[in-house]
């Protein structure tokens, strides 16, 4: 049984910093493309950063240059470190995973329904 495990969530001041983990068991996540999705109150789930199962990395255009995904795969998580954080950020953070396939890391970001596996979701409140 695959289970995502999102953690590092919390309040933090503008400019601050996050790191997410999603812990992945069930699942190998060398083989699988990964998603960080979050979906804000009153919005719509939206992609912000993705990595290929070849290691392509995309980032929304909001998120470049302020976040970053990265993988341990001996670790078997997917993490999203978050920098400069702006209170338009403040959203539930997902972890997904999609099986290998033809598209690319924008593909992947922009279709959440090619995702068969999601977290419980971590809060990220960024206010002063």
């Amino acid at each position: 049984q695959v289970q995502l495990v999102e953690s590092g969530g919390g309040l933090v001041q503008p400019g601050g910093s996050l790191r997410l983990s999603c812990e992945a068991s069930g699942l190998t996540l060398d083989y699988y493309n990964i998603g960080w999705f979050r979906r804000a109150p009153g919005k719509e789930r939206e992609g912000v950063a993705c990595s290929t199962s070849d290691s392509r990395t995309y980032y929304r255009a909001s998120a470049k240059g302020r976040f970053t995904i990265s993988r341990d795969n001996a670790k078997n998580t997917v993490y999203l470190q978050m920098d400069s954080l702006k209170p338009e950020d403040t959203a539930e953070y997902y972890c997904a995973t999609a099986r290998p396939g033809p598209y690319s890391g924008g593909d992947y970001c922009s279709n959440p329904h090619l995702f068969g596996s999601w977290g419980q979701g971590t809060q990220v409140t960024v206010s002063s």
